[in-house]
């Protein structure tokens, strides 16, 4: 159901609802999930349990995403740098991911949700990566949201990635480096025909972006909370897009009355 069609005054959530503005949402939100170990330790469980109790919020923030109406959200589940962690942790997380995908499949269809791995798939275990181009491929044919995660992904390796699949493009149609433009670059990205993100969003009070989207965001407004993943909810998507729609967006110009002056 759209979510404009069934708010209510009542409950914070639906309040905060309220106050945004549906013909300013954003097109694209960015999500850096953090704090699932944090949130662990501070009640004395094992670091997977934080994982494990962030899977909720995953499926808070798709449904909510979707209800909005937004075009894309991106959560970055699993960097590149993550595969350093200890063994134990990183097999958990790979079991959390399949389980997500099983279980949320049908939810994904039913709210007509494409979803997509952006990252080096190729890193991932021939059984991860069978669950998930398995729900790629019946999510394929949707319309609504495309809910993207960054699974083995890092900003630098994507654009490095890119660099060599423009190259290798430029060599075979013969097109010398000074035609080379930005927008050609853009077509080898993992987010390639996507919008780049309005609104980054990053929990737990951190103050980096951690390797994330690096060419995406390059104009996109921030959000941080202090609030640790495994305890994000719609209320929080709520604020950061009503804060988002307070700023004024200038590209690298200067706005003069009502025009932007690049």
């Amino acid at each position: 159901m759209d979510l404009r069609a069934s708010l209510r005054a009542g409950s914070p959530e639906e309040t905060a609802a309220l106050a945004i503005d549906f013909e300013r949402l954003p097109a694209h939100v960015a999500i850096i999930m953090d704090g699932n170990g944090r949130w662990a330790t501070s009640r004395r469980l094992p670091r997977v349990a934080g994982h494990r109790a962030g899977i909720d919020s995953v499926r808070d923030s798709v449904e909510t995403s979707a209800r909005l109406g937004l075009r894309v959200l991106t959560l970055y589940a699993f960097s590149q740098e993550n595969w350093k962690r200890p063994r134990g942790e990183v097999t958990t997380l790979m079991a959390l991911l399949k389980e997500y995908v099983k279980r949320e499949l049908q939810t994904l269809l039913r709210n007509n949700i494409r979803f997509q791995v952006i990252g080096r798939i190729h890193d991932l275990s021939p059984s991860v990566r069978h669950h998930l181009e398995s729900a790629m491929e019946a999510t394929s044919h949707c319309t609504g949201l495309l809910f993207n995660i960054a699974l083995s992904y890092g900003g630098r390796a994507e654009i490095l990635d890119a660099c060599r699949g423009l190259l290798e493009d430029a060599i075979s149609r013969g097109v010398p480096p000074g035609q080379i433009t930005e927008e050609m670059l853009e077509s080898h990205l993992y987010t390639a025909g996507q919008p780049d993100p309005d609104l980054l969003i990053r929990t737990s009070g951190e103050l980096r972006i951690s390797n994330f989207l690096l060419w995406q965001i390059a104009y996109a407004e921030i959000w941080v909370t202090p609030t640790l993943w495994p305890d994000f909810r719609s209320i929080e998507l709520f604020r950061a897009i009503i804060d988002y729609q307070k700023r004024e967006r200038r590209y690298g110009g200067v706005v003069t009355g009502t025009r932007r002056v690049v």
